[in-house]
């Protein structure tokens, strides 16, 4: 009677199981027919690219760069397989040989050592599931595993596990892993550097070589001993690779070698498409730009080493700060920018986001107004004490000199007066044009900051930004054109699809070309000795024209330079305006100089196009009037139409002219 009781509870036992198990299993296929798959939600980085397609910068919550199977090297793919699912291509998703290996280990070792998962599964894991551990939920991974091998072939798996994984390092995927550890596309992985990749899965943190090189070269090797096991690489090879060293780079490069000039390009994005501009964390795009990325790296190093930091401000930034920007004359694209000293620590753009007052960097739009309105270079304004009317009545306008002297008592040409930066000249000028008429100039030009309409404007009182004073110098190096300054080219989505494109605006006539040779001329002799940053012109060697600026106290230094091939504006100065740095030429014009230098290397030396309205006069080095043969003559460029046609009526002692 017991011997039947049993008998029956074994058999009701078997039963229920076999009918458990059945049920099971038609669910398990039901799921896996019926169910569809989810689509998957991967974010991808969006990578911005410069003028030349390199690139320089990514946009992302997970640093993801999405290539298919062809551009990964074989090596990395058998190094993968190898140590991670060496049946990969033998099973169909869920592999029994590796479950019962696993089993057998984890019970030798009284805990859980060693997995059985595959890399479909792998794949189904990190496509749709949370790292919890139920029945449950691995009942749904052997359904997402099945159905990824049913709609899938092995080699489209193995390519979105591979552009999936983490690789440590904050790197997702085999393209981001590769820029991270070795600076360069997957597809130049060697054969131990693919194995050092493979080696990262299991473990990242601990296996990365920034964080243990000796566990990350056994790692290496001991990836390398498992592929010569199974036969993908000799003996040889195996020995070679093991040999080599690392081959990472020294730590991780910065996600954007630009990011103040990143920041700038995905604010043009916003304004342009608001929604692809939300999705550019995770969408993949690709961002076409203006920027040249070896310029922007001399941008980078002038700036550290023109830029002594000396103390820090209240909310922790390091003081001085700087701003670099510049521009194409040609077509007005922004070819580099540097928006401060670190971005790490101040992400403020001070290229674009902070106006200044530029001191006499303004007084180029005075002298184009005036010769643009038919005086000649040769028109003079005596350096003497001046007052005019302030904002109260005890409190008159009465701007002087930097130098020693004060004033200089004696006439003073254009030409002189804007190579020495003479204040009492040039207010003197703006008296005579207008504050109104010098703005207008200004505006023209490209200046699109609010301007006063008082005499101080002439000195520099109304503030600007870096960039809209470099992109109102483009008409004196092009010859009177202005061009909007503009960094984004096009988007496009991950399928090569543009979804935005960026038509400049053509250029538009805004000085006669003679008017603009003529004050270019003009301001090489600010770059040449005896011009306020008269060692430009020798430390580039190659023709070049410009403008310092300084404010009240030294407070804001400024150069805006320019060659036929390049226009740049440079801003050093304190935050918070309480701290001297320095004038113009002192301060900023030597890191003009840093980076033009590197900027133009290999660009060959070229003049400024003479336009066929200019012409030659001898002039009264004194009176500015045609020269007789007495005179201390010089040579000077005139409009044509404004040279002086009357004989200066002194006789001199001099006979200097030919």
């Amino acid at each position: 009677m017991f011997h039947r009781r049993t008998h029956n509870r074994i058999a009701a036992l078997l039963t229920a199981s076999v009918m458990g198990f059945s049920a099971a299993a038609a669910l398990f296929v039901f799921l896996a027919v019926a169910v569809p798959l989810p689509q998957p939600d991967i974010p991808v980085a969006s990578l911005l690219y410069d003028r030349n397609g390199v690139p320089f910068g990514r946009i992302f919550v997970q640093n993801r760069t999405q290539v298919p199977l062809s551009k990964i090297p074989p090596h990395l793919r058998e190094a993968v397989i190898a140590v991670e699912d060496y049946r990969f291509y033998r099973h169909g998703g869920i592999d029994p040989v590796a479950l019962a290996r696993a089993l057998v280990v984890n019970l030798r070792r009284r805990s859980i050592v060693e997995g059985g998962s595959t890399i479909t599964q792998q794949l189904a894991k990190n496509l749709y599931l949370s790292p919890e551990r139920t029945v449950s939920r691995k009942l749904i991974e052997a359904v997402l595993t099945a159905k990824l091998e049913m709609k899938y072939s092995k080699d489209e798996i193995l390519a979105m596990y591979l552009n999936q994984i983490y690789f440590g390092a904050g790197a997702y995927g085999v393209e981001a892993a590769s820029w991270t550890y070795f600076g360069k596309p997957v597809s130049d992985l060697d054969l131990p550097q693919s194995a050092l990749l493979a080696g990262l899965i299991r473990s990242p943190e601990p296996y990365s070589p920034f964080n243990d090189p000796e566990l990350a070269l056994a790692r290496r090797n001991a990836v390398l001993a498992r592929m010569a096991e199974l036969g993908y690489i000799g003996e040889s090879q195996r020995v070679t690779a093991s040999n080599s060293p690392l081959g990472t780079i020294t730590k991780p490069k910065p996600f954007n070698e630009a990011p103040y000039f990143a920041d700038y390009v995905v604010d043009h994005v916003r304004r342009l498409d608001p929604g692809v501009a939300s999705l550019l964390e995770r969408g993949g795009y690709s961002i076409y730009t203006t920027l040249d990325l070896e310029m922007q790296r001399a941008a980078d190093r002038a700036v550290a080493e023109g830029v002594k930091r000396t103390e820090t401000d209240a909310s922790g930034v390091p003081q001085p700060q700087a701003a670099l920007v510049a521009l194409d004359p040609a077509t007005g694209r922004v070819l580099a920018m540097v928006g401060g000293t670190d971005y790490s620590e101040t992400p403020l753009n001070r290229a674009v986001q902070s106006r200044r007052q530029p001191g006499s960097a303004f007084k180029p739009f005075i002298y184009a107004a005036a010769l643009d309105r038919g005086y000649p270079p040769t028109a003079a304004k005596v350096c003497e004490p001046v007052s005019y009317p302030g904002p109260s009545p005890d409190r008159p306008y009465e701007p002087t000199d930097y130098s020693e002297e004060k004033f200089h008592y004696r006439p003073m040409c254009m030409r002189e007066a804007i190579a020495l930066s003479d204040n009492i000249v040039a207010v003197r000028w703006a008296e005579e044009l207008s504050p109104g008429v010098v703005a207008s100039y200004a505006r023209r030009l490209g200046i699109e900051s609010p301007l006063g309409r008082d005499l101080s404007l002439a000195l520099g009182s109304s503030e600007v930004t870096p960039l809209e004073l470099a992109a109102s110098f483009v008409p004196l190096a092009n010859g009177g054109f202005k061009v909007e300054p503009f960094a984004l080219l096009r988007v496009e989505d991950r399928w090569g699809k543009t979804v935005i494109e960026v038509k400049p605006r053509p250029p538009v006539k805004v000085l006669d070309e003679n008017v603009a040779w003529v004050l270019t001329d003009m301001l090489r002799d600010v770059t040449r000795p005896g011009g306020t940053a008269g060692f430009v012109e020798a430390g580039l060697g190659r023709a070049v024209a410009g403008k310092t600026g300084t404010t009240d106290g030294l407070r804001d230094a400024w150069f805006v330079g320019y060659t036929p091939d390049l226009v740049a504006a440079v801003f050093v100065g304190y935050d918070h305006r309480e701290r001297s740095v320095g004038s113009g030429g002192s301060t900023a014009a030597p890191i003009f100089v840093g980076f033009a230098a590197a900027a133009l290397q290999g660009v060959p030396p070229s003049d400024f196009r003479r336009p066929p309205g200019v012409t030659d006069a001898w002039v009264c080095a004194e009176t500015g009037l045609s020269a007789n043969p007495t005179c201390p003559a010089r040579q000077e460029v005139f409009v044509k139409g404004t040279e002086p046609v009357e004989p200066c009526p002194l006789r001199h002692h001099l006979t200097t002219f030919p």
